[in-house]
């Protein structure tokens, strides 16, 4: 197994930024946090903001750029994760959720069916959307437990 040298987030929307930057303090990991615009993060040699663009999929292409084995990407889009697990890195969503070889075909299949499904769900619902709740203490503590359980076992 090759070990985690570095953490690549999906910084945009990510709801664990702040546990991120914990976590690489921490370990002493670089974490690269990419977005359409940079970002402010606190001071620190090992914390680095990478404005992609706002060009469609820019940050999603930047981190599958870099994305390898010794790499872990923090993200909520499941396409992404597809590229970053085919590209041998490990994947992880904001609740704690790692995507893996064995499951991440059936992710992607999952995400292609709701997204064909979601117009008629919307007319059902009168056009009620929605999105994941938001995180809560719980969702928290399981990304935490998560990441650290990844970077102890590489």
């Amino acid at each position: 197994m090759t070990a985690i040298t570095m953490i690549l987030i999906d910084a945009d929307a990510s709801p664990v930024k702040r546990e991120i930057i914990e976590v690489a303090l921490r370990r002493k990991l670089q974490a690269i946090f990419v977005a359409a615009t940079y970002l402010r993060l606190p001071e620190h040699p090992l914390l680095k903001s990478f404005a992609a663009g706002d060009a469609f999929d820019a940050a999603d292409d930047a981190i599958a750029a870099v994305a390898r084995a010794g790499t872990v990407t923090v993200t909520a889009d499941v396409l992404l994760a597809e590229r970053v697990v085919k590209a041998g890195g490990v994947a992880l969503d904001p609740r704690g959720r790692e995507f893996t070889e064995a499951s991440i075909g059936e992710t992607v299949a999952t995400r292609d069916l709701m997204h064909e499904l979601r117009p008629g769900l919307e007319g059902m619902t009168g056009g009620q959307g929605g999105g994941p709740a938001p995180l809560g203490p719980k969702d928290r503590a399981a990304f935490m437990n998560a990441l650290d359980r990844i970077l102890s076992r590489r």
